[in-house]
C-alpha cells in the first residue's frame, strides 16, 4: 500500500513539474503594442518608420528634386548607425524605409552592401560561364543620385529605480555628387518611463 501511494505521489509530482515547465504561446495581432523590458521593440520601429517615411515623401525638397530630374531619383541605402546604449537592429529601419519609398513609386533604389557585392560576383562569373546572348555587361550599373543614411540615439534620465528612456532617430538624404543634404528627418516620439523596484538599473 505504501509503495502504491509513493508511486502515485511521484507521478503527481512529475506531472506538476512538467506542467510548470510548459511553454505558453499566444498569437496576437502584429499591431498589438507589447512592452516587456522597456527597451526598443517592434512598436517603436513601426512608429518611427511611419513618421520618417511620411516626412520624406511629403518633403517639398524631394518633390522639387524629382521634378527637376528626367526620371525617378535613384537612391542607395547606407547604414543607420546605432549610437544608443542598447542593441538595436537598425537594418530593419533602413529596409522598412526603402520598401515604403520604393513602393510609393517616387524613387528607385540600387543594391548596396553585401547584396551589391554578391551581384557583382555573379556578373563577373557570367563573363566566363554565360552565353554571349545572356551575359550581362560589366561597368553598366545604374549610379545612385542620393545616399540614404541615419542614426539612433538615446537620452536616459534616472532617479532611484525609475528610468526615462527617450529615443531620437534621424534619417537623411544626401546628394552623392555634391554632398548637399536634400532632406533630414527626425523622430523623437518614443519616450518610456520604466519602474521596477526589484531591479537596479
Amino acid at each position: 500500500m505504501k509503495n502504491r501511494f509513493f508511486a502515485v505521489l511521484c507521478a503527481a509530482l512529475v506531472l506538476g513539474l512538467i506542467s510548470c515547465g510548459t511553454t505558453s504561446v499566444k498569437r496576437v495581432d502584429a499591431d498589438t503594442q507589447i512592452d516587456l523590458s522597456g527597451y526598443w521593440n517592434d512598436t517603436d520601429v513601426r512608429i518611427v518608420c511611419d513618421s520618417l517615411i511620411r516626412d520624406c515623401l511629403d518633403s517639398p525638397r524631394i518633390a522639387q528634386v524629382s521634378a527637376q530630374k528626367a526620371g525617378l531619383p535613384v537612391i542607395i541605402v547606407g547604414n543607420f548607425r546605432n549610437d544608443s546604449d542598447e542593441h538595436i537592429e537598425t537594418e530593419i529601419i533602413s529596409l522598412r524605409m526603402e520598401a515604403a519609398v520604393l513602393n510609393s513609386g517616387r524613387a528607385d533604389f540600387v543594391a548596396s552592401g553585401s547584396l551589391r557585392d554578391d551581384i557583382r560576383q555573379e556578373r563577373q562569373e557570367q563573363q566566363s560561364w554565360a552565353s554571349e546572348e545572356t551575359v550581362k555587361a560589366l561597368a553598366n550599373e545604374t549610379g545612385a543620385d542620393f545616399f540614404l543614411s541615419g542614426r539612433v540615439k538615446t537620452i536616459i534620465d534616472r532617479a532611484g529605480n525609475t528610468m526615462v528612456r527617450t529615443y531620437f532617430v534621424y534619417a537623411e538624404l544626401t546628394e552623392i555628387e555634391s554632398n548637399r543634404r536634400i532632406w533630414i528627418g527626425e523622430n523623437s516620439e518614443i519616450k518610456k518611463v520604466i519602474k521596477n523596484p526589484s531591479v537596479r538599473f
